[in-house]
């Protein structure tokens, strides 16, 4: 919801399509509860792909909103309605999880005009059974930043970062820990104090050790660890530790 928000949408929004109303259902009663709906806007999309939205005559121009197949998007004091339009083509021609498509869709609204009064932050939110750390939660992507010159471009870049430290190896990504990667580990945890051994390239219990320090203190646990595939490496991680850390 935005606009002179009426915050009260989001939760029971979200508590009614729950008990089984669709989005339209919901928005219905939304609006036919709250008296200053000509002041709001508010988009839904329901767990059946079902997608509206509401963009009420007194909203600050130029306001309005475009509903796709299991998406809305919307926007008041825009530069003008072709925001809203490569907002959509993006976020149905991206690839990627719902997070990238999301994000594609800001950078693409904000590339063609956006806010008509500039930039200063942007957000994402994403939440699934089971999402985040550890799998002990359903936040699994919550990012924002405030108050910067360039916040969309930023969040793009935080959204990478997430997925890097909490994200999971994908099978074609993962690599045998041979001698010759494994001699290229021990001489970077040698170098940061991780490992005292010789550097012989063997990839024992002792190295194994030695990495599962340093997974640690970079947040690397989603993507390697002595209890799952130790005899592979993912891909993206070595390198990560090519580019960050082989030259030091």
């Amino acid at each position: 919801t935005q606009a002179l928000a009426n915050v009260t949408y989001g939760p029971e929004g979200l508590a009614m399509m729950a008990s089984g109303l669709s989005a339209e259902q919901t928005l219905e009663k939304l609006l036919a509860g709250d008296p200053n709906h000509a002041h709001r806007q508010i988009g839904l999309a329901d767990k059946n792909g079902g997608a509206t939205a509401h963009t009420g005559g007194e909203c600050n121009g130029w306001a309005g909103h475009k509903i796709g197949k299991g998406y809305t998007c919307q926007g008041n004091i825009l530069t003008g309605g072709n925001t809203l339009e490569a907002m959509a083509e993006a976020f149905e021609t991206t690839k990627g999880e719902l997070a990238d498509r999301l994000v594609a869709a800001l950078l693409a609204g904000d590339t063609v005009g956006g806010d008509s009064r500039g930039k200063q932050a942007a957000a994402v939110y994403v939440v699934k059974p089971n999402g985040g750390y550890g799998g002990n939660n359903e936040y699994y992507l919550d990012l924002r930043v405030d108050d910067d010159p360039d916040p969309v471009n930023r969040l793009v870049k935080l959204v990478k970062l997430h997925h890097f430290f909490f994200g999971t190896p994908k099978a074609e990504d993962l690599l045998p820990i041979d001698s010759k990667i494994a001699t290229e580990i021990q001489t970077v945890l040698k170098r940061l104090g991780y490992f005292r051994g010789n550097i012989d390239g063997q990839w024992d219990e002792t190295t194994r050790a030695a990495f599962w320090a340093f997974c640690g203190v970079e947040n690397l646990e989603e993507r390697w660890s002595p209890d799952k595939h130790p005899e592979l490496l993912d891909r993206v991680v070595l390198e990560f530790i090519r580019e960050r850390f082989a030259q030091q």
